[in-house]
């Protein structure tokens, strides 16, 4: 199973079919607009309203009713299909008691004003329904995306995931005003043919010699441009990737001096994308150039073969100019075939990309019938012979067991890779496991939803995130059961308070991305804030003082006391010294627990936390020089407990 799933993490992107028109995908997309089918369905009928005054009215009133009736251009005594025009151009004048040439320019004027509303409303009707029905989608695509667990993040980059809510979103945007604009053209084509064969079908079978060029030209095209496109969506995604993770590092690629090499790498990118556009531009620079050749090649044919029907009088010169008007009209539609593809190719990438996450089945297992927390739990933790592996990897964790009672302070300690932030994620759900594993006040955690179970877990990170806002909005997250009274209660608490009052705006001055105008200790200090406002029942400190001067973390001790009054506490640290007054300390190694006892039991036993003691507080220069010996003989002793592979941590 886990084999399984790699594969499809590894084949996140390429996994995807690359069809040049999914129909299936397409009626799905048209649910998000069920809410908005009403504008839109206005849209369509104003884009047709549009369509028979530009077709239709316009143009035969212009050519048929004024150059051949009114100005005597047409033929005598040959009927023409004016499509009723010039009896409502009688009867204009006739009622407003205007000549025949007025009437015909004031009804013309009528329509242009009809043409333009028509086509004003149409237009913010169409983005109006299109930017609602996309920003549903965005908000959707979002909030799937929130709910992936953490084992989804641990293999897929956010900077390909963040291409899906933004780039392949508005990708879509375009689709749906395409399809929509493509019916007026294609309506426009219908009304064109119609109205060309009821005045001359032998002139019509001229003008349409040019469309099968037009068609062939429309499938090359589609056809090589197919997989530009999706190389071109992939290319896209893969720099945002890594644009995304540099940023994110910026302070390690630059301390490290890594400017040049990244900037050279980023470059390999963004010339293996742009190389894929300029294929695209030069597809697109090809089909248009056919494109815009075949109206001229139309109207020639037209004009030849329609000049001698005039001479010979079998047409009239109104009918020969409506022509050629109309020769744009025709092969628009065409063209506008292509630039549909066109969007086609990008829009149905881009679909099965969001689709793809909205589809992808990696959900923490929440239980059926969850069981009710009471309003305040008394905070005992169970793990009963935990075993656990990543998806990917080894063993972390091997027969883990412990029992910390309600109000107890456990400390967990242990090299790196041994799995004490494992035990936390697992406490707090970010994976799944197995029944009858991990307990809360004797409640199978498995049994109990995971919101409300994070609600009542208060976990304190060495990465502490600030989000931008105010310092108050950090403490509370916006929380509404969280008071700004009780937020500033909590800072006070934690000590706080002394750097936020110093601050510009106190507590409501705005916090830059990350918390950047914010020392790392003042984040730890807001961090301590944020969960002694939230009232969890269980506290856990994942190594959050391990980037706190001594100074600052002597200033938060009292504040760690009372966040610790009446909880359940795990504290995960690297300074010994911060763990001594713990209840219990337990050591691991290698996922499993070595040791457990109290400072003084584990000092006594001389065993491994015996040892890490010794190298952590004794004075080293002083060790070099008067027992250097016992130094080499107690790194002996780590390297056989640790393994020869591992390094003897300095850290804790």
């Amino acid at each position: 199973m886990a084999e399984a799933r790699n594969q499809q993490y590894s084949t996140f992107d390429a996994q995807l079919t690359h069809q040049a028109l999914n129909l299936r995908m397409f009626w799905r997309l048209m649910k998000w607009t069920k809410p908005y089918r009403l504008t839109l369905f206005s849209s369509v009928l104003l884009i047709l309203t549009t369509s028979v005054i530009a077709i239709v009215c316009i143009p035969v009133l212009r050519n048929l009713v004024l150059v051949d009736g009114v100005l005597g251009f047409g033929l005598e005594g040959t009927a023409t299909n004016d499509f009723g025009l010039t009896t409502i151009t009688s009867w204009v004048a006739n009622t407003l008691n205007l000549p025949l040439l007025g009437a015909a320019i004031l009804l013309y004027l009528v329509f242009i004003l009809l043409q333009s509303i028509s086509s004003i409303g149409q237009q913010l009707t169409l983005t109006s329904g299109s930017l609602k029905t996309l920003r549903d989608l965005r908000v959707d695509l979002f909030d799937s995306l929130e709910r992936k667990p953490a084992s989804f993040y641990d293999h897929v980059g956010v900077g390909r995931v963040m291409t899906r809510i933004t780039n392949d979103v508005e990708n879509l945007y375009n689709l749906v005003t395409s399809s929509i604009t493509y019916i007026a053209d294609f309506v426009q084509f219908l009304l064109i043919v119609v109205v060309m064969l009821s005045l001359s079908s032998q002139l019509t079978l001229t003008a349409l010699v040019v469309i099968p060029i037009a068609a062939v030209a429309t499938y090359i095209f589609r056809r090589t441009t197919h997989k530009i496109f999706r190389l071109i969506r992939d290319s896209v995604s893969a720099m945002n990737q890594y644009m995304q993770e540099d940023l994110m590092g910026i302070d390690v690629v630059q301390l490290s001096l890594r400017q040049e090499q990244n900037i050279e790498e980023f470059n390999d990118l963004n010339r293996r994308n742009r190389t894929h556009e300029f294929r695209s531009i030069n597809n697109e620079v090809v089909f248009e150039t056919i494109n815009m050749s075949l109206p001229s090649i139309a109207v020639a044919l037209v004009i030849w073969y329609g000049g001698g029907q005039i001479v010979q009088e079998s047409i009239s010169a109104g009918i020969l100019i409506l022509f050629t008007q109309y020769i744009n009209f025709l092969i628009g539609p065409i063209s506008s075939l292509g630039q549909l593809f066109n969007t086609l190719f990008r829009s149905m990438a881009s679909g099965e990309r969001i689709f793809q996450a909205l589809d992808w089945q990696e959900r923490i297992h929440e239980p059926d019938q969850p069981v009710s927390l009471p309003p305040r739990l008394k905070g005992d933790v169970q793990f009963k012979n935990v075993n656990f592996k990543y998806q990917k990897g080894d063993q972390v964790l091997h027969d883990v067991s412990f029992h910390i009672k309600p109000g107890e302070k456990l400390a967990i300690v242990g090299p790196t890779g041994s799995g004490k932030s494992t035990i936390i994620r697992l406490l707090a759900r970010f994976y799944d496991i197995e029944d009858d594993m991990i307990f809360l006040d004797h409640i199978d955690v498995n049994n109990i939803s995971s919101t409300e179970l994070r609600q009542r877990i208060g976990i304190v990170l060495q990465d502490f995130h600030i989000f931008s806002g105010s310092v108050k909005d950090n403490i509370a997250l916006n929380n509404p059961a969280i008071s700004r009274e009780r937020a500033e209660w909590a800072a006070r608490v934690v000590n706080a308070d002394t750097f936020i009052n110093e601050l510009p705006d106190g507590y409501d001055t705005q916090l830059a991305e990350r918390g950047h105008n914010l020392s790392q200790g003042q984040q730890q200090l807001l961090a301590f804030a944020r969960v002694l406002a939230a009232n969890p029942e269980v506290l856990v400190l994942d190594e959050a003082t391990s980037s706190i001067d001594t100074g600052t973390e002597l200033t938060i001790q009292d504040g760690l006391r009372k966040l610790m009054e009446d909880r359940t506490s795990i504290i995960i640290a690297h300074r010994l010294q911060t763990i001594q007054d713990c209840d219990r300390i337990i050591v691991l190694n290698k996922g499993r627990v070595a040791e457990v006892g109290t400072h003084e039991e584990l000092l006594a036993q001389q065993g491994i936390y015996h040892a890490l003691h010794e190298l952590q507080f004794q004075d080293v220069q002083s060790e070099r020089s008067t027992d250097t010996k016992e130094s080499k003989d107690l790194s002996s002793t780590m390297k056989d407990w640790f393994g020869n592979d591992e390094q003897t941590p300095d850290r804790w």
